[in-house]
């Protein structure tokens, strides 16, 4: 690393009587366009030790990156605590500490990455959360709960926002299921935790019923009213909250 660091600075000279500057180096002249800036990007021939340009702007402009996004900016839920909302968020950037996540850094051998729930995966975040016979399962019971039906990514933010367009796109509605959504995030992953740590887990309708308490918890700061119809609540959330 040094030596080629060296290299690259026989190259520059120094004027002691000039200021110093930036410069676009594709074109020194006329400096930064736009249009200079995408014919650069897009160019079939633009690659430096290996590293393409062109590739460098597909993975920037890529569906994934961009759902990334968007999830992002909604994951932060007024009614949500904020310890849950940075959970979500670390699994949206896959830096939650699973047993996948803690083989690559060397903290555990490979030979323990297997899922706590005994299913026999490797214990990645979209396994986890969304592929895993008995963690995955949940989000099926709160689709049941709720009353619709929306697809299974295993991408997290793809997950997220399918889940949370699934009633359409009026407002209550769409806030709503991003709180549900974050409550079975939080569920979930509290309960891979209490078996790892406590050796105590639990069913998936169990873990249904905290999703619907922590859900109720949190709506009645703003709606106090909920208190009182926690039946309706229970079985049917939609009509309870009235944006059926």
């Amino acid at each position: 690393m040094l030596r080629e660091c060296q290299t690259l600075l026989l190259t520059f000279s120094f004027q002691v009587q000039s200021a110093d500057s930036w410069h676009w180096q594709p074109d020194i002249t006329t400096g930064y366009s736009v249009r200079g800036a995408y014919q650069l990007l897009t160019s079939e021939d633009t690659i430096t030790l290996g590293y393409s340009v062109r590739g460098a702007y597909q993975l920037l402009t890529s569906e994934d990156t961009v759902t990334l996004g968007e999830a992002e900016t909604l994951i932060w839920h007024k009614q949500v605590p904020l310890k849950v909302s940075i959970c979500a968020w670390r699994l949206l950037r896959d830096r939650l500490p699973t047993r996948a996540n803690l083989v690559s850094r060397g903290i555990i051998s490979p030979e323990a990455h297997y899922c706590v729930s005994g299913c026999g995966g490797i214990e990645s975040a979209q396994h986890l959360f969304f592929t895993c016979g008995i963690f995955g399962s949940l989000w099926s019971a709160v689709r049941l709960w709720i009353g619709f039906s929306s697809m299974d990514h295993q991408n997290p933010s793809c997950h997220f926002l399918h889940f949370v367009g699934a009633l359409g796109e009026r407002r209550a509605r769409r806030s709503f299921l991003q709180l549900i959504w974050l409550a079975c995030v939080w569920v979930l992953w509290n309960e891979r935790n209490n078996r790892l740590f406590r050796n105590i887990a639990q069913t998936v309708p169990q873990m249904l019923d905290k999703v619907k308490l922590y859900s109720l918890w949190w709506l009645k700061t703003e709606n106090e009213t909920l208190v009182t119809n926690l039946h309706s609540w229970w079985s049917t959330p939609v009509l309870c909250l009235g944006i059926d």
